[in-house]
């Protein structure tokens, strides 16, 4: 809703049909401009016979009916005539005409008086129009800046109506997209486009004088509706370009799947099939067979992690990771998932006592916090994980002493299959879907996870989740373990 705004902020190129001075300023020009043509002709009679002298009243004449109008300009011929015969054409000082050829004169003076008067009033009305329309245009101008300027064509309808406000001198005007049904205040007026559909409706006062509601019919509303239907339009056409745009980002995510399923996949399945083939031979020893037997067996399980992965990924993508919460005690979380790390390696445990029940799902919270540990493991022998309570959130942070990482990787690490430069150079390996899957689960949980590093000297991930006020503190057996993972 647009309100009227103050007088002094009103646009200086609002036009108006009546721009003539009050009307006793003009009969006091008439008799003025009058007089002095009648004075001016006493001199005259010196150098030209008299009949010929009343084209003296014609600039009053024009002048009167150029500012205010026919009707005045009229009023100025007749004045001009009677003047003229009263005290020019002889007898003088009576209202009669002695020579008949002097009646002549005198209806060609009124005919020209008229004439010009026309004239004049004519010009004045087609400048006003011109005027009116150079005003119209600008409006124009104005409500496409306004409206096809900003990203939302919802959003820029108040301020178009408060311009359209402005412009018409207006006490209050709206916008609304649809139709929208009148009140016993406010007159609905239908925007169309071009194929007759009602896009929009403008709402003004209904108590508006004629001249105002011929213009918003007339003039108004077809404009104000074909710029709208644009704006609409240009609407449609970003959203469009907003879908291509995601589905390209999607056809790159494929793309970047392909890629490591292609690596990562055939990685395993090699070893597998190699293996395979050569248990069959019969020269094997035991130990031989012990051997790839074993390489078997771990290449599976890593192929049923990276799997695994995939499943979760393609789960937080879809919007289908919904979880499953229950009440569960942090030590179980960070147990569970170091108990089920792959890597061998040395990882510490401190708990702080006293900390209260998650309420959250306790596989999906496992194999997040185990990501960030099997992360962690990648890139230092020695890991540490520690959990503690503080102001109504649980903190849980896995930190290692790796390379770290540059300040401009911090986030692009959680992108799925994106891996860092120590990964590129074949150091360090992994499918780049571990942090990824363990922001998801843990924003699914209502948490945050962020992450501090100093390159060179390790990095460290907290897991920040919100505590159930209804879960009851439980003091654990110990706040120092020590766990050896598989």
């Amino acid at each position: 809703m647009a309100s009227r705004p103050p007088l002094g902020n009103r646009l200086a190129s609002r036009v108006r049909l009546d721009h003539r001075p009050p009307v006793a300023v003009g009969v006091a020009v008439q008799l003025v401009s009058v007089a002095a043509a009648t004075a001016a002709i006493y001199p005259l009679k010196q150098v030209a016979r008299v009949e010929s002298l009343a084209v003296v009243y014609l600039p009053a004449v024009l002048l009167v009916s150029t500012i205010w109008g026919l009707w005045a300009g009229l009023g100025t011929s007749l004045l001009s005539s009677a003047a003229y015969n009263w005290f020019h054409l002889p007898p003088v000082g009576r209202f009669t005409v002695a020579d008949s050829r002097n009646w002549v004169g005198l209806a060609a003076f009124t005919v020209v008086a008229v004439v010009s008067s026309t004239i004049a009033e004519i010009a004045r009305g087609r400048a006003a129009e011109a005027e009116l329309r150079r005003a119209e245009a600008d409006l124009a101008a104005t409500l496409s800046r306004e409206l096809l300027a900003g990203t939302d064509t919802a959003h820029s309808l108040g301020g178009a109506a408060h311009r359209l406000a402005i412009a018409l001198d207006l006490p209050s005007a709206a916008i609304e997209l649809g139709a929208v049904d009148p009140d016993g205040r406010r007159r609905a007026l239908p925007l169309r486009d071009g194929e007759g559909t009602q896009i929009a409706t403008l709402l003004v006062p209904r108590t508006l004088p004629a001249e105002v509601s011929g213009r918003l019919a007339t003039r108004i509303v077809p404009t104000l509706a074909a710029i709208i239907a644009i704006a609409l339009r240009r609407d449609q056409l970003q959203a469009e370009a907003v879908e291509t745009a995601s589905l390209r980002r999607s056809d790159d995510v494929k793309t970047a799947l392909l890629r490591a399923v292609s690596h990562d996949l055939r990685t395993p399945l090699t070893a597998i099939v190699a293996a395979g083939h050569a248990l069959g031979s019969r020269s094997l020893t035991d130990e031989d067979r012990d051997e790839l037997s074993e390489a078997v067996v771990a290449e599976g399980e890593r192929l049923a992690a990276l799997v695994e992965k995939l499943l979760d990924l393609s789960r937080l993508q879809a919007g289908r990771a919904e979880p499953r919460r229950e009440l569960v005690a942090v030590e179980e979380i960070v147990l569970a998932a170091v108990q089920g790390l792959p890597r061998a390696g040395d990882v510490r445990i401190s708990i702080e006592p006293g900390i209260p029940d998650l309420r959250a799902d306790p596989a999906q919270l496992e194999r997040a916090i185990a990501n960030l540990l099997e992360n962690a493991a990648r890139y230092s022998d020695t890991v540490a994980v520690n959990a503690r309570s503080s102001g109504g959130r649980v903190l849980i942070s896995v930190v290692d002493h790796g390379p770290g990482i540059e300040p401009a990787q911090r986030e692009r690490i959680f992108e799925p299959f994106y891996r860092g430069p120590q990964a590129a150079t074949g150091a360090w390996s992994g499918s780049g879907l571990g942090l990824a899957i363990a922001r998801g689960f843990v924003e699914a949980a209502g948490g945050t996870i962020t992450v501090d590093s100093l390159p060179g000297q390790g990095t460290s991930f907290v897991v920040t989740l919100p505590l159930d006020e209804a879960a009851p503190a439980e003091e654990l057996p110990r706040s120092e373990l020590t766990a050896e993972p598989r």
